[in-house]
């Protein structure tokens, strides 16, 4: 949805469409082609366990072996094949501040990360352990990146558990070797007749899969992951939480290095004072948790019953800007559940909710027409992305979005706000702090124009977020023949100038 806010340039706003009042249970076909996303083999810079040798020690400018496995929340191949994951890109960070290489050892199993670096496989694990008493007298524990809650999770068609009691005679799942199987055989001592399975799986999705398949009636697992994993598996819930909040934290060996020790401390000393750490974290869970179940299968059925209509426009709508086609669509389900007759109170019309002045400059002539709006609004969320050129990926991209929600003349007032309070403007968890300040009268007279729903720009960009990673697991990534869309670029106008960025 569009609002005009410059005489220069005009943004979207999102149109607002009611969730579904009743849950459907189904099962998606799409679980296959996840779990084997999820598992995909991962490329150049990471071997298998076998046949692994003890390490040899560190040097300078050497090569830094860490131990890992494979799952969503430590180190995986994102929908374009490259190699991403909280752990995987701290790990680079710290090795480049140091002039190490980097060789990762992937394990099939979670339960064996530790048992191999007891053994000296790796000079440190990367591999989203919990800090717990028993391991820290075992090994040692670098600084903490993450704080993570134990979760009772349950199949929803059946009675909510809401104490351990509930528990009690239930087929319940724990991933071997995790936190879970540590807390459930603490608390046995007081619930006796307390029982679980521990499974040698290769993450917790896969006990997540368990549930969610009817192999087990409930799962204990740490929180992160099973965010991730309901993103997938949309019959699952989470119950209650067991005991405290847990941290998460790279683990090295009971004799490990003094000087590894005392460089991870400055890492990530660092990289906590300057919010690299804030911001990275934002980046691979900050956008969960805000779309309910409800919301995610309806998205799941448009994706098998509607997106088939439109994908190959989406396609050509990448060739046109460069921008990843899934995230374009993910866009247009936010705007309008991909109705390309849709149109809002306020006028804005079409599949991604454009504007009649924004849709001219793109060169849209009929917004009724799927193709025609879903090129114009992907050229003009480009125009965005090339407008905040000094904020870094995928910062620009996130900021781009909540502008097209906002408008760019608000998203200038937020921006403002942030250097205000000294603050980087071009990161976007600062940007998502002081969005919905625009809501407030008291800051909003402050500004150039005024007041805004910045709250709403968060929501949307954070469902874009969300719904993009759930493309990107189920829908393969665009590859462009040669070929070009030169008949298409020659009928639209010049590309409109975007108006010049203050400060950083």
């Amino acid at each position: 949805m569009q609002q005009s806010l410059s005489p220069s340039l005009s943004l979207p706003l999102p149109l607002s469409l009611p969730p579904l009042s009743s849950r459907v249970r189904t099962r998606s076909k799409f679980r296959s082609a996840l779990l084997a996303l999820t598992t995909g083999l991962l490329a150049a810079g990471c071997i298998p366990s076998e046949n692994v040798d003890v390490v040899k020690p560190l040097v300078e400018g050497g090569e830094l072996v860490v131990l890992t496995h494979q799952s969503a929340t430590t180190f995986y191949q994102d929908g374009e094949g490259r190699h991403a994951g909280l752990e995987y890109e701290l790990v680079h960070r710290f090795a480049a501040e140091h002039g190490y290489t980097v060789r990762f050892i992937a394990l099939p199993q979670f339960s064996a990360v530790l048992p191999a670096l007891k053994k000296h496989r790796g000079h440190l694990a990367a591999a989203g352990v919990t800090v717990t008493p028993e391991l820290a007298s075992q090994f040692t524990f670098g600084p903490h990146y993450q704080e993570i809650a134990l979760e009772v999770i349950y199949d929803v068609d059946k009675a909510r558990p809401r104490t351990l009691d509930d528990l009690i005679g239930k087929r319940v799942d724990v991933l071997d070797g995790s936190l879970a199987v540590t807390e459930l055989a603490r608390l046995k001592s007081k619930l006796p007749q307390l029982k679980w399975n521990a499974v040698p799986a290769r993450d917790i999705e896969a006990i997540v899969e368990r549930v969610s398949g009817g192999l087990a009636d409930m799962a204990v697992a740490e929180s992160h992951a099973v965010d991730v994993a309901r993103n997938y598996h949309t019959s699952i819930s989470t119950a209650f939480s067991i005991g405290p909040a847990r941290k998460l934290a790279w683990v090295m060996a009971k004799d490990a290095d003094p000087v590894l020790v005392k460089q991870l401390d400055a890492f990530f000393t660092r990289i906590r004072r300057d919010a690299t750490l804030t911001r990275l974290v934002d980046k691979y869970y900050g956008h969960l948790q805000r779309l309910t179940d409800a919301d995610i299968l309806h998205f799941m059925n448009r994706v098998r019953t509607v997106l088939p209509l439109y994908r190959k426009h989406f396609h050509d709508a990448q060739d046109l800007t460069g921008i990843d086609w899934r995230l374009l669509a993910a866009l247009g389900f936010q705007e309008s559940h991909w109705d390309p007759n849709a149109v809002s109170p306020t006028g804005v019309r079409g599949l991604m909710m454009m504007q009649d002045d924004t849709a001219a400059q793109m060169g849209v002539k009929n917004l009724l027409d799927p193709r025609q709006n879903i090129l114009g609004g992907a050229r003009y969320l480009a125009m965005l992305r090339d407008v905040l050129a000094r904020a870094p990926e995928p910062d620009r991209t996130w900021i781009a979005l909540s502008a097209y929600n906002i408008g760019f003349g608000h998203l200038e007032d937020a921006r403002s706000i942030a250097r205000h309070r000294k603050l980087d403007p071009n990161l976007w968890v600062n940007a998502k702090q002081v969005l919905p300040l625009l809501m407030r009268p008291e800051v909003a007279e402050q500004t150039k124009f005024g007041y805004a729903r910045g709250g709403e720009a968060v929501i949307l960009t954070e469902n874009v977020r969300q719904y993009y990673d759930i493309l990107q697991r189920v829908e393969a990534p665009h590859r462009p023949e040669f070929e070009s869309l030169r008949e298409e670029i020659a009928l639209l106008p010049a590309q409109v100038r975007a108006p010049a960025l203050k400060g950083p």
